[in-house]
């Protein structure tokens, strides 16, 4: 099931050609990015200024709207990535392994005992 969200007065989905975007409420969608650089999407989240991202290859991040998305974290120890949440002061990770945690922007993660 696609993930979309509301960010910046768009709807931003994740769909199979990559991520799109609607400025008329969904009734057209545009695509916004579409290279497989990044792996396959699978979560989106927006964060303070940036807008976060799940893909196949770990956790990306994009400062302008997801029209270039810049790699955060690749990492393996924590399993494969499924989701992400903003917990207030900590990003929440849903993963392969367990609840994640990380305190600065994704960078970085601990195990949720």
């Amino acid at each position: 099931m696609p993930q979309m969200i509301n960010y910046g007065g768009e709807t931003i989905r994740i769909s199979s050609k990559g991520v799109e975007y609607s400025t008329n409420n969904g009734r057209t969608w545009m695509t916004r990015y579409s290279s497989s650089s990044c792996g396959t999407f699978i979560d989106l989240l927006p964060y303070g200024k940036e807008l976060l991202a799940v893909t196949s290859k770990g956790i990306y991040y994009s400062t302008n709207e997801g029209r270039t998305w810049m790699s955060r974290y690749t990492g393996s120890s924590c399993g494969t990535f499924q989701s992400l949440m903003d917990g207030g002061k900590e990003l929440l990770a849903n993963t392969s392994k367990g609840l994640y945690y990380s305190t600065n922007d994704g960078r970085t993660w601990m195990r949720r005992g």
